[in-house]
């Protein structure tokens, strides 16, 4: 099943460093059968975009709970998604459409690629980040806030390319 890991670039560079990564409470996103029913149109491609927006709404999450003095070992503050092939995903329709458990942690040999923001979504990133429990609270402002930074589209790389990205950091 192809799932999508909400990570941040501390997270990438655990996985670069011991070749695998146990996602925060075993959450990832897919292609479930529950959000295929949820959306009255959409291919597979579309759907699949779905689960990656949730995924890089749950990094900003993750990043909102980070002591941002010394968030991320000096790497900046970006969203980041992990896609990967994996076998067993239990889907939590309890939680959301889209939310699967994994069963353990994710192999560097099962990942296919990584998105990750550019330094343009950074102030973006940064705001929502402060915003992001208000807007989950339902707060207009903030809503708009965390959309922002959701507006800005995340950049794709290949498995083989993460060193590199995390060196040019």
């Amino acid at each position: 099943m192809r799932v999508y890991v909400p990570a941040t670039l501390a997270m990438l560079a655990q996985l670069v460093a011991d070749g695998s990564l146990r996602p925060v409470s075993g959450t990832a996103f897919a292609v479930t059968p529950a959000l295929r029913e949820s959306y009255a149109h959409g291919d597979d491609d579309e759907l699949a975009e779905v689960a990656l927006g949730e995924a890089a709404l749950a990094s900003l999450r993750l990043l909102g709970g980070l002591d941002l003095e010394s968030a991320g070992q000096g790497l900046p503050l970006r969203r980041a998604v992990l896609v990967a092939e994996v076998a067993e995903a239990t889907a939590r329709p309890d939680l959301d459409a889209g939310v699967v458990r994994l069963a353990g942690p994710v192999a560097m040999a099962d990942v296919v690629a990584a998105y990750v923001d550019t330094a343009a979504a950074e102030p973006a990133v940064l705001a929502a980040v402060g915003a992001i429990d208000a807007a989950d609270l339902g707060d207009e402002d903030a809503e708009l806030t965390v959309g922002d930074a959701q507006d800005h589209d995340l950049a794709w790389y290949a498995t083989q390319e993460l060193p590199f990205l995390l060196d040019l950091l």
